[in-house]
């Protein structure tokens, strides 16, 4: 484990990374914390250190609170030997759970500091989710990046319907009956990025 706090109340900590499979104090409501606690404080950090728009404001925050990321961080603090597990959990830890811990430890820090709280959450995000470099974050993936973005803001099912045309195929992007947008491409690939992109345009006013 490299979690670079020290609890004071180390029953915070085993809860925080403790599964439901194993008791019925787990990181559950933690993680629900957790979650806002993340959210206010990435978004805090571009509002006062990016000065794009709204739009990608909105990108960027995504990606750093994404369950993609949250894995990552996960990995990078070793915790995976930490995680209480109960004997009916089967195979390896999932990306959710290890997503729901990091927001359950960054609860259980915010808790733990007291007066300090979000002092402490945000140092212990600065220091493991790289926010500094987010211009270094090259993603052409528009599928990827508008799942993350419409998982975090609405509840919704997401689809693409795809065909053949004259000159290559058209896509369309649906949430539940709702279309969103329509783009062609010469792959079914290509059209269903480009009408991925026209989607973000769209629903979160980027248009770069």
């Amino acid at each position: 484990m490299k979690i670079n706090y020290k609890f004071k109340d180390k029953k915070l900590l085993e809860r925080a990374l403790t599964h439901s499979s194993k008791s019925e104090l787990n990181y559950e409501r933690l993680e629900f914390l957790g979650d806002s606690i993340l959210d206010f404080l990435v978004g805090e950090y571009f509002f006062k250190n990016c000065s794009e728009a709204e739009g990608k404001l909105t990108i960027l925050r995504s990606h750093y609170v994404s369950e993609n990321y949250l894995c990552q961080v996960f990995d990078r603090l070793n915790l995976e030997d930490d995680v209480r597990l109960g004997k009916s959990y089967q195979g390896e830890i999932s990306k959710a759970i290890k997503a729901d811990i990091v927001e359950a430890v960054i609860a259980g820090i915010y808790l733990d500091s007291k007066e300090n709280g979000i002092v402490e959450a945000r140092k212990f995000i600065l220091e493991n989710f790289d926010l500094q470099n987010y211009r270094s974050i090259i993603d052409d993936n528009y599928k990827s990046r508008l799942q993350e973005l419409i998982q975090g803001n609405f509840k919704c099912k997401m689809q693409y319907i795809t065909t053949a045309c004259d000159d290559g195929f058209e896509s369309s992007f649906y949430m539940d009956e709702d279309k969103i947008s329509t783009a062609r491409g010469k792959s079914k690939i290509e059209a269903e990025q480009h009408t991925a992109k026209l989607a973000i345009e769209k629903l979160f006013l980027f248009d770069k």
